[in-house]
């Protein structure tokens, strides 16, 4: 099994359901274990145009997928919650991403790992260090490092 951290976020349709459910259903994926979630933490969003708050949350699996089978089991939920693809970074029912792959370092077409942007978003790292605050990233940054660096953005938690 390998640990691997996804990063939850919601700002539409009840956005903390939108998590709620979400986690539900991961846990559901075949050969795949919830084993824990952060707290849900509110943030402002990161996009074009005006845009309500976000819900975030980081959730740890243990899990037997290859990363791109897991990465479609988690595409198949966010399109069951109504995920639309239409503007980058724009409002969304759900966005689920994987952040951390064990000690992978993956970049395809269609998965990077770790994530590319986690070190510039606290709704990101302030969830993750809930969970594992003494992670060190693939690279062997440490993630209470990462956190200290990370530009601030309209966090707390609810």
């Amino acid at each position: 099994m390998t640990r691997c951290y996804i990063g939850l976020g919601s700002n539409l349709d009840d956005p903390a359901a939108q998590l709620r459910s979400a986690l539900q259903q991961m846990n559901e994926i075949p050969r795949t274990v919830l084993q824990s979630c952060s707290g849900f933490f509110a943030s402002a969003p990161v996009g074009p145009g005006e845009q309500p708050d976000y819900v975030n949350a980081v959730a740890s699996l243990e899990t037997e997928l290859p990363p791109e089978a897991l990465l479609d089991a988690l595409q198949a939920i966010e399109n069951r919650h109504g995920r639309e693809r239409t503007l980058r970074w724009g409002a969304r029912t759900l966005d689920l991403d994987i952040l951390l792959f064990g000690n992978e370092q993956l970049n395809t077409a269609r998965l990077s790992v770790p994530h590319p942007r986690m070190a510039e978003r606290n709704f990101v790292l302030e969830p993750l260090a809930e969970l594992a605050p003494d992670l060190t990233m693939p690279d062997g940054t440490a993630l209470q490092a990462m956190l200290t660096r990370c530009p601030p953005n309209r966090l707390h938690r609810l």
